[in-house]
């Protein structure tokens, strides 16, 4: 795996749903000089566990937007996945009421730029590539600074969702570094 700590975020233009409509060049770039970013990834919309991480975002965007952070979601499902996942009710598996942007990164090119795409490929017997595994997201967070510097990340496997207080614990660490000059202890 890639360690992208220190170096800049991987760039990229895709579209994203972003307050329910279709933004057809979605980049990060736009929060540069500007804004902090949890850039967060997930292997799939309409799955059992996906939803309770995008939620409990969701139910704590206040949080981290008081602190000048933007969270975005990103899978490797397709924008009309997100659109619809989007419109389903939260009583039946879906995200409804979720307003951060959520990335579609169906050619896999976000998810493989920042090393969190399951799976490789391989050559067959005939000399063909083929993708061996299963091409979706691992559960990748990232911690990207207003000079869109990588500053913090963690991934884990699909099996295992994230803790929303520790990305807030980390904005917070990290913003306590950016004001004092001093290493954060731990909280």
């Amino acid at each position: 795996m890639a360690v992208l700590v220190g170096k800049r975020a991987p760039s990229f233009k895709a579209i994203a749903v972003v307050d329910g409509q279709f933004e057809e060049e979605f980049s990060l770039d736009r929060y540069l000089g500007k804004k902090h970013v949890i850039f967060f990834f997930y292997p799939a919309d309409f799955s059992s566990l996906c939803p309770t991480e995008i939620l409990a975002f969701q139910d704590r965007l206040a949080d981290f937007e008081s602190r000048g952070v933007a969270i975005v979601g990103c899978s490797t499902d397709t924008h009309y996945a997100h659109l619809a996942w989007l419109h389903t009710p939260r009583a039946i598996g879906g995200i409804e009421g979720t307003t951060y942007p959520l990335v579609a990164d169906d050619t896999k090119t976000i998810a493989s730029n920042y090393d969190v795409l399951g799976g490789h490929y391989d050559y067959n017997e005939a000399g063909e590539m083929t993708f061996i595994g299963s091409p979706q997201a691992y559960r990748g967070l990232f911690l990207i600074d207003k000079d869109g510097i990588v500053r913090h990340q963690v991934v884990n496997d699909r099996a295992l969702a994230r803790n929303i207080d520790e990305a807030l614990r980390m904005v917070e660490a990290f913003q306590y570094f950016e004001e004092n000059g001093e290493i954060c202890p731990t909280t």
